[in-house]
């Protein structure tokens, strides 16, 4: 099922070529539907809107905006172990970004001159969240709480209606326990476009974050520059450093955490133990007979898994850090070891215990993590995803005089006469 590479310096990197390829261009049709999409919002606001969510769902939902004693109900009727697990998860997210605030500064110098930085929080910020069946209130922790954590004053957040035309309710919880603002019942390109131009109902946001299909993707894609975004996100990767110390039963169990995802979903073993691969396949096909999305696991295994191996833990790491994945789990003989080594990796997840799910839902650091090799030069979301920095430059009189030959001479050098007169007449006679 899962193809077995040998490295040996040509034929992996010649899989990773191909892998590459399934995130190519958006499709030149699903361009163009958003663009249409996106383009009638503008032109037509909420009745826009509403009319999009009636010819993709069927019907109107229950609530364009869902009503705050709605939403507070719903976390007052839920289950209670699911809240304290969300609760708990929260507590610990919350920590971890806690960490990550930024200080603002000021340079005073001897001379009077006065240097500094101001660091504040967004505005409002919008938050798409998948519903109906694909409804994950994991992300509504961990795009809602760094995003409170750096001072965005209002969150508002879209989310499609369940086929009755309700929200789903773990949804809400999520919302109601992380302090959402407003929660508005719409999903697709039409609520992305809505986010990012304003309606007469829905505000308009600084930046958009959150998961969605290609739809929702494309159109973050195409509003960057009205409007800033998270990323533009890839379909999920996972990959699994292992040696002889790895238990199989766990490498299996964690490639098709991921590859459960998406048929699109890649999922990599790198070993440096020729014998592991075939005790992995094994235990994959063992596990994958009672898990509930095998389907998808066997597709996205069969065409985008692979188990690389490596001649030893240098090659190993080699490859971890040319394939850059979203996820990269170290089952390795002291995995402590590797952390200075690993520089390319959206979150790395050290030992057998540190299973991907841990940072899905509950560890601390963020799951919104870069895709298809981006974390060579991209960041998980944090705080300061939700962050503007400006600085600010106060010069006296006679701190100006002593610089002022050096910015005339540089302006002048690059053609910019009035940039040099405005130094040159502060200084006339």
């Amino acid at each position: 099922m899962i193809k077995q590479i040998k490295c040996d310096g040509k034929a992996e990197y010649e899989f990773l070529k191909d892998l590459a390829k399934r995130s190519g261009e958006t499709d030149r049709k699903v361009t163009e539907i958003v663009t249409e999409i996106i383009d009638t919002v503008r032109e037509g606001g909420d009745e826009a809107v509403k009319n999009y969510t009636k010819k993709f769902d069927g019907n109107l939902p229950q609530y364009y905006e869902v009503p705050r004693e709605v939403i507070n109900d719903a976390l007052t009727n839920a289950d209670q172990d699911f809240v304290n697990a969300l609760l708990n998860a929260q507590e610990n997210i919350a920590n971890f970004h806690n960490r990550q605030k930024p200080q603002g500064f000021t340079d005073a110098q001897p001379n009077g001159v006065i240097l500094g930085q101001r660091v504040r929080g967004l505005e409002r910020v919008g938050l798409y969240v998948p519903g109906g069946t694909a409804a994950y209130p994991s992300s509504v922790l961990m795009n809602a709480i760094p995003a409170k954590i750096a001072g965005v004053k209002e969150i508002i957040m879209v989310t499609p209606p369940c086929k009755d035309g309700t929200p789903n309710k773990d949804i809400l919880v999520a919302a109601a326990i992380c302090g959402v603002d407003r929660v508005f019942l719409s999903g697709g390109a039409q609520a992305i476009a809505a986010l990012a131009y304003g309606t007469e109902e829905i505000p308009k946001v600084d930046k958009i974050v959150g998961p969605g299909n290609i739809f929702v993707a494309t159109a973050k894609k195409l509003l960057y520059g009205i409007v800033d975004i998270d990323m533009i996100a890839g379909p999920s990767e996972i990959l699994v450093m292992a040696d002889h110390t790895a238990d199989p039963k766990f490498v299996a169990a964690d490639l098709m955490s991921q590859a459960e995802h998406d048929k699109l979903a890649s999922a990599i073993l790198v070993t440096t133990d020729p014998t592991l691969p075939d005790k992995v396949e094994a235990e994959v096909k063992r596990q994958m007979e009672y898990l509930e999305r095998r389907e998808i696991i066997g597709a996205s295994m069969q065409n985008y898994g692979v188990m690389l191996i490596a001649r030893d833990k240098e090659q190993a790491i080699e490859l971890a850090n040319a394939i850059a994945p979203e996820h990269l789990e170290v089952c390795m003989e002291n995995p402590l070891e590797y952390i200075g080594c690993l520089d390319n990796a959206g979150s790395v997840f050290l030992g057998s215990y540190a299973s991907e799910p841990l940072g899905d839902y509950y560890a601390g650091p963020n799951h919104v993590l870069p895709t298809s090799g981006t974390a060579r030069f991209f960041s998980p979301l944090g705080v300061n995803s939700f962050l503007k920095r400006s600085s600010y430059i106060y010069y006296t009189e006679d701190a100006l005089r002593d610089a002022k030959d050096d910015i005339v001479l540089i302006a002048e050098r690059e053609g910019l006469t009035a940039h040099a007169n405005a130094i040159k007449v502060r200084f006339e006679d």
